[in-house]
């Protein structure tokens, strides 16, 4: 990971509420499988214990990159409407050709979600869609080829 890393406030917020649930629920629960498998006997061909084991492992990954992310998160704070895209904007396009919309917000790379709407600033659509305004037109090499967006709003 680079040595900064950019996130929303609301990102940032929504880490720590997960980091939280993970310590505090998500990790007793697993230790506490693996403690009631233990008590089962032969571990060798626990398929529980084994099972616990590996979800406490994950869940521990989840912890370290969690921490990682917040250690070295840089909040910034949503745009004043500029007229501009930048970090947190909600920006409303049309796939130029298609007469279809789609609305995204503008997140950091470790808060996107597209299927939440939340698109990276660092993505190739963030890249082209950062610092443009309201009738800009990008186009941008996409999985299915070039795709140029209008900028119908942004928010």
């Amino acid at each position: 990971m680079s040595d900064t890393i950019t996130i929303t406030q609301t990102g940032f917020e929504e880490l720590q509420q997960e980091l939280l649930e993970l310590k505090t629920v998500s990790m007793p629960k697993v230790i506490d499988r693996i403690s009631n498998a233990r008590e089962q006997g032969d571990l060798s061909e626990n398929a529980d214990y084994h099972s616990a084991r590996d979800e406490r492992d994950i869940l521990q990954a989840r912890i370290y990159d969690i921490e990682e992310i917040l250690s070295k998160a840089e909040v910034k704070t949503s745009a004043k409407n500029t007229g501009l895209v930048a970090l947190g904007s909600f920006v409303t396009l049309e796939i130029v050709g298609k007469s279809k919309k789609i609305s995204y917000q503008m997140s950091g790379e470790y808060e996107s979600d597209p299927a939440l709407g939340k698109i990276s600033i660092e993505s190739p659509v963030g890249k082209a869609l950062m610092k443009k305004s309201k009738g800009d037109k990008v186009e941008v090499d996409t999985p299915a080829g070039k795709t140029t967006y209008k900028i119908l709003e942004i928010k």
